[in-house]
């Protein structure tokens, strides 16, 4: 059991408790024949305070990161204690016993805390048949008895409820500690996607444009002009993505209309391929988050039909219903196998954007055939990491 850190107020007001009552107890005479020695009661205060310095150094100690699970404190309690009711002439001070249980629950555990208490009765019980033979017929020591039985009991609760209250909320910590690196990685992952849906889209058509351009650059240099020119504007783009991650990462985030970004989409590579988009309905009731992944994954459709599958034209459609909204993205290049191995980080971080939406994701392809993309988000889901 890993140890927990004792309550710390109880211990300095029972050993305050027991002192004022003992003094007043002497001071006051009420102790039967003649006045206890001054040694007895020095010994007696003298005891109690070295009880309160062992408390203080033990909690200094837990303070400073020392091991609380200690032999030598609780045998040095457990000695003090004894001594102090030995000189102690009220009684009061074998409510102290319920000290040793009580902080054993703490360091030790409560089967160990179950048998101290035991002990402390069995103790008692002890010294009463050694010293007084008929103390079951007094009634002042069987109420001693019965209120440090009722003493234990209490104690043991208490110390119960307290380790009850350290372990819910170490365990609150450690489910915090939990949530905190699942939202990174959670970020992390929302940011590796917006970087390849972005980003890769618009490099790749830099690259494509590039590529014409080097080719008819001789034969055709006006050909090779416009694809510069389609170069550089998809690097102005990909700058305006990135000004909107991070402002996406500073909460100052705009939203755009998904009409709008789709039309985009239609004006990158205005030759190959051809790019027609539809949008039926209205977007009222879906949120950024489910717009945002029928976008990504319309752009992650032509991204693909422009790098892989060499199509030259690609249909984007989007019908937006009372209670969901479908994506398919159509093209006429040469397909892929959807389940093979070349399957990339884009399919994979659309499919995560999607789920996280509650939508999902068809892909219908083949070699020779082209692909068609379907995606199904529901309209005003709200709870992430549904799959």
């Amino acid at each position: 059991m890993a140890a927990y850190v004792p309550v710390p107020w109880v211990s300095p007001l029972l050993y305050a408790a027991v002192l004022v009552g003992g003094l007043y107890y002497t001071l006051a005479g009420l102790a039967p024949g003649t006045a206890p020695p001054l040694w007895r009661t020095a010994g007696f205060a003298a005891g109690l305070a070295v009880l309160v310095a062992l408390e203080t150094v033990e909690r200094r100690g837990i303070r400073r990161g020392i091991p609380v699970r200690a032999y030598l404190p609780m045998a040095a309690r457990t000695g003090l204690i004894t001594g102090v009711v030995a000189l102690d002439t009220s009684g009061l001070a074998q409510a102290l016993f319920v000290l040793l249980p009580f902080t054993a629950y703490f360091v030790y555990g409560r089967g160990v805390a179950l048998a101290l208490a035991a002990l402390c009765v069995a103790g008692l019980l002890t010294g009463y048949a050694l010293t007084e033979p008929g103390w079951h017929r007094e009634v002042e020591r069987v109420s001693d008895l019965l209120m440090l039985c009722v003493g234990l009991i209490l104690a043991l609760s208490m110390a119960a409820v307290a380790i009850g209250e350290q372990r819910g909320r170490r365990a609150l910590e450690r489910y915090a500690a939990q949530v905190a690196e699942l939202s990174a990685a959670a970020e992390r992952n929302r940011l590796a996607r917006d970087i390849h849906d972005s980003l890769a889209h618009h490099l790749t058509a830099v690259s494509v444009q590039l590529q014409i351009a080097s080719e008819f650059r001789v034969l055709q240099p006006d050909s090779a002009q416009r694809a510069v020119d389609e170069a550089r504007l998809s690097v102005k783009r990909a700058l305006g993505d990135v000004r909107q991650s991070v402002r996406a990462l500073r909460d100052e985030e705009s939203h755009r209309s998904l009409t709008a970004m789709l039309a985009g989409l239609a004006r990158d590579g205005e030759e190959r391929p051809r790019v027609t988009v539809q949008v039926d309905g209205t977007e009222d009731g879906y949120g950024p988050a489910e717009l945002t992944a029928l976008y990504r994954a319309a752009q992650e459709g032509l991204t693909n039909a422009r790098r892989h599958a060499q199509a030259s034209r690609v249909t984007v459609a989007v019908v937006l219903a009372a209670d969901a909204a479908r994506l398919v993205v159509t093209d006429d290049g040469r397909g892929f196998t959807p389940n093979g191995a070349a399957t990339g980080f884009g399919l994979v971080g659309m499919r995560e954007r999607v789920h996280l939406v509650g939508g999902s994701v068809h892909i219908d392809s083949g070699p020779g055939r082209g692909t068609r993309l379907t995606v199904t988000v529901p309209r005003g889901h709200r709870e992430e990491g549904v799959t």
